[in-house]
């Protein structure tokens, strides 16, 4: 099957006439010279598609990935925080991965790595030579890190790095704070300005996520950082509001909080918590554009029954605000309000019949030799929530709007009140409503052997397309609790799942944190993903340490990726909307800058299979102030680098480099 795309490289074409002579055919393409890739026709150069018009999709009983992590040169990586970035702009995919919140000092006691993609099927530790995690002080030793969101902050061309720590104890931190590294041209960091609001030198810190951001489309990123809270001296929780950063322009960053509408409130009065009024008590940070409209959302997915927030985005280029959208949405926590299948509430019942609501509730399966529970705020709307570890955007059912996938530890003690992680489905409607199906319904349900004393860890999560059938699948990392296992579903048909047998595709226990790339430039998503070392007891299923292991897609694919350059938009392209439209399906994503558990981030180049399809008609839509809108024509097998405004140019993978 041959295919041509209008996509033209370079051109020339000459006819000569001979006068007094025969006509002689002259070839049009003598003396032309075309990019890899690409081949001349007629005078003219046009890319030359590599595809498989037969390529298959996942079937049960194919082999999807294989363990490849030795083979990669990442034994003795341990973390639970992972990112796919491509810091250097090499065009291979490199890894940032967070065992925890430690100091590092670069040898027995490791918290940090940043893994350069040497583009030969290997990666090498420049943590230390990049200076990343330099200390402010000038000490030896790396300084501690919680949070991490990479974009390119001073559009400089080359991405930067928030890196949040909670300064709560403040002798564990070193005095060190939350810190924006900005990237020098030889690939190492400096730290950003000593006054920078965003260190809030001087302020208690506890940020739990980091989204980059352009909110008012003025083509510098923006920032946005929930907070989780802290025990205070006394023991008691304190609650902590979120901060909102403007960039003003070369890495100016000024806390607007307040001004553009992200006011929260104390928890004092159960009216404001059950209406998500209240702080957030986040785990995690996200930002969308939830109702196409160009403008971003935010979100904070909280713990401990919490509301999850939601702010929705008003206004016009230069003039934006947010409106709390929390419960109105859905998203704060779904309709389930039953509280009486709770095991503890059960008990408190149980030793007090004539409580409020306690008629007819059964007996509990526990024991009752303890009782957790608040008889007053157990049966509270915001106490039925869940325990939310992040949430993760995209365009699941292919119909142009950004759905939700969310994440959330459930105990079976807890009962169906409890928000279990699922797929929130966007209706479309411009105010920003979702629906929640339900796993049963999907094909996603989790089954439990034991209906009396499972736990789902489920903290992170993501949403890809495994099989490059143009049909986007999703992964449960599961964690933290004997028996928890990570989760890959393929999707069928729309919004219909299959769960892939783990000795096909992600076989990985107590999986937590997944990074998603083509790591190695065939053409088809590679997978690392975490290990967490939580309560290893009884059975005791959790490996020897954190290694974190790398699985190699072993399916091939059909598939265009793009790599975006913002012009009057910011420079790596956060917040662009990509349609890319073949073989009859219409695939949607929105370019992100950071979301997930205390830190987490998909590769900024935007990768699409296109199932049997050869070609695909393209759109762009870049997040400046006219929401400048750019269409192509491209064909599959290559990846290409789209700046703003101008015609693509293929971007096929460059031979392997070290270091400078």
């Amino acid at each position: 099957m041959r295919v041509t795309s209008s996509l033209i490289l370079a051109s020339s074409s000459t006819l000569v006439l001979l006068s007094g002579c025969p006509e002689t055919p002259v070839d049009p393409c003598a003396g032309v010279t075309c990019a890899t890739g690409s081949t001349c026709e007629m005078g003219t150069c046009v890319v030359t598609p590599v595809c498989n018009p037969t390529q298959p999709r996942w079937a049960p009983g194919t082999l999807a990935f294989t363990e490849e992590t030795s083979a990669w040169g990442l034994d003795g990586v341990e973390g639970v925080r992972l990112s796919a970035i491509d810091y250097d702009a090499d065009g291979w995919t490199d890894l940032f991965v967070r065992r925890g919140s430690g100091a590092d000092d670069y040898g027995a006691m490791r918290s940090i790595w940043l893994m350069r993609n040497r583009g030969d099927g290997t990666f090498e530790d420049v943590t230390e030579a990049s200076g990343i995690v330099a200390r402010r002080s000038g000490d030896p030793g790396g300084r501690p890190v919680d949070v991490h969101a990479w974009g390119d902050v001073d559009n400089d061309g080359d991405l930067d790095v928030y890196l949040g720590v909670s300064t709560v104890d403040l002798t564990m931190t070193g005095g060190e704070t939350s810190e924006i590294m900005l990237q020098n041209a030889d690939h190492t960091f400096s730290h950003i300005d000593e006054a920078s609001e965003v260190r809030l030198a001087g302020l208690t810190d506890s940020v739990a996520g980091a989204s980059f951001v352009d909110y008012d489309l003025d083509g510098d990123l923006d920032l946005w950082t929930p907070h989780h809270g802290y025990a205070n001296s006394s023991g008691n929780f304190v609650f902590r509001p979120a901060h909102f950063y403007q960039n003003e322009g070369g890495a100016l960053f000024v806390e607007r909080t307040s001004d553009v509408g992200l006011t929260t409130r104390g928890w004092s009065n159960l009216d404001d918590i059950n209406n998500a009024l209240a702080h957030a008590r986040a785990w995690s940070a996200n930002a969308c554009d939830l109702n196409d409209d160009g403008l971003p959302e935010l979100l904070a997915a909280s713990y401990g029954r919490a509301p999850n927030h939601l702010w929705r985005a008003t206004g016009a280029a230069g003039a934006v605000s947010f409106e709390n959208a929390s419960v109105a949405s859905g998203y704060a926590y779904d309709d389930d309000l039953v509280w009486q299948d709770d095991q503890f509430a059960r008990c408190y019942c149980a030793a007090n019949p004539m409580a409020e609501d306690c008629a007819g509730v059964p007996p509990s399966m526990l024991d009752c030799s303890s009782i957790n529970w608040d008889h007053d705020t157990g049966r509270q709307p915001f106490r039925l929530g869940g325990n939310s570890g992040a949430t993760m955007c995209g365009d699941v059912d292919n119909d142009g709007d950004i759905d939700l996938l969310t994440s959330e530890i459930a105990h079976w003690w807890a009962g169906q009140g409890s928000d279990h992680a699922e797929l929130m489905v966007n209706t479309g409607v411009s105010e920003i409503v979702f629906d929640r199906p339900g796993r049963d319904s999907m094909g996603i349900a989790i089954p439990h052997d034991d209906p009396g004393g499972w736990n789902e860890g489920i903290m992170t999560g993501a949403i890809f397309d495994f099989d490059a059938d143009g049909w986007a699948d999703l992964y449960f990392g599961m964690s933290d609790y004997p028996g928890n296992h990570g989760v890959l579903f393929h999707q069928d048909s729309a919004l219909q799942f299959t769960e892939v047998p783990r000795e096909e595709g992600i076989d990985h226990h107590r999986s937590h944190g997944i990074a998603v790339a083509d790591f190695d430039r065939d053409g088809d998503l590679d997978v690392v993903v975490g290990h967490s070392r939580a309560r290893c007891g009884t059975p005791d299923d959790c490996y020897p340490t954190m290694q974190v292991r790398l699985f190699e897609n072993q399916l091939g694919a059909n598939f265009v990726s793009l790599r975006l350059e913002g012009t009057t938009a910011n420079r790596s392209a956060i917040g662009a909307r990509v349609t890319v439209s073949a073989g009859g399906v219409t695939q949607t994503h929105d370019v992100e800058g950071g979301h997930g558990h205390y830190g987490a981030q998909d590769d900024l180049v935007q990768h699409f299979g296109l199932g049997t399809a050869c070609e695909a008609e393209v759109t762009i839509r870049w997040p400046n102030s006219t929401l400048e809108t750019q269409s192509v024509h491209l064909v599959a097998g290559h990846r290409y680098r789209v700046v703003q405004g101008m015609p693509p140019a293929l971007d096929d993978p460059p031979a392997p480099s070290v270091m400078p």
